[in-house]
């Protein structure tokens, strides 16, 4: 096997290692000696890898981010053509995917609030991006909105141990969020009312 297969087969198990210290640990718990013992690689090999826990951090977004890009183009290009507002569906279905996951990226990102929130900024352009896209797709751009966060709020709810409603009421809800014949209107919203 040549180095850069080795490499990346190393990184990609230390990326793996740290997913699995930050749901048992917390990102407290996220250290070199920690994630040398949890992915068997030397202390000496995970800094070839990663210079500080900044990088592992940066990797473990960028790992994350990937999974997810994938499987929204997956989502869209199987679902897409039949959605009034495709981009806000994928989204709802992206965070859903977010908690079926058994290493989520909101893991990652609640560890790099902790440590550093500037790295987030990559994630807060995009998801500006998104949001702009929802918003000029939805024929009512207040409700598309208020669909994604209470998406986003059932995912962090249960991904910080908080939520009050079983899996099998948070599916329902998930499904509900997505069905876009439950959130058609034929009045204005309320900012509507207000701008007119």
């Amino acid at each position: 096997m040549d180095n850069p297969t080795r490499s990346e087969r190393s990184r990609n198990t230390a990326i793996k290692a740290a997913f699995v210290i930050l749901t048992r640990d917390g990102p407290g718990g996220l250290t070199f000696d920690a994630l040398s013992r949890e992915s068997g690689i030397s202390k000496g090999g995970l800094l070839h890898q990663f210079r500080t826990k900044g990088d592992i951090l940066k990797a473990l977004l960028a790992y994350q981010q990937d999974h997810y890009r994938s499987f929204a183009d997956n989502f869209l290009a199987t679902k897409g053509d039949s959605l009034r507002e495709p981009t806000l569906s994928c989204q709802i279905a992206v965070t859903r995917e977010s908690i079926n996951q058994p290493h989520s990226v909101a893991r990652a990102i609640l560890a790099t609030l902790v440590e550093d929130p500037t790295l987030l900024s990559e994630i807060r352009d995009e998801d500006a991006a998104q949001t702009r896209k929802i918003r000029s797709e939805a024929e009512d751009p207040d409700m598309a909105l208020l669909r994604l966060i209470a998406a986003r709020g059932l995912a962090y709810t249960t991904l910080l141990g908080l939520s009050p409603v079983s899996d099998r009421q948070r599916e329902r809800l998930f499904k509900l969020l997505l069905d876009e014949d439950r959130w058609t209107s034929d009045r204005p919203s309320e900012s509507e009312k207000t701008a007119a």
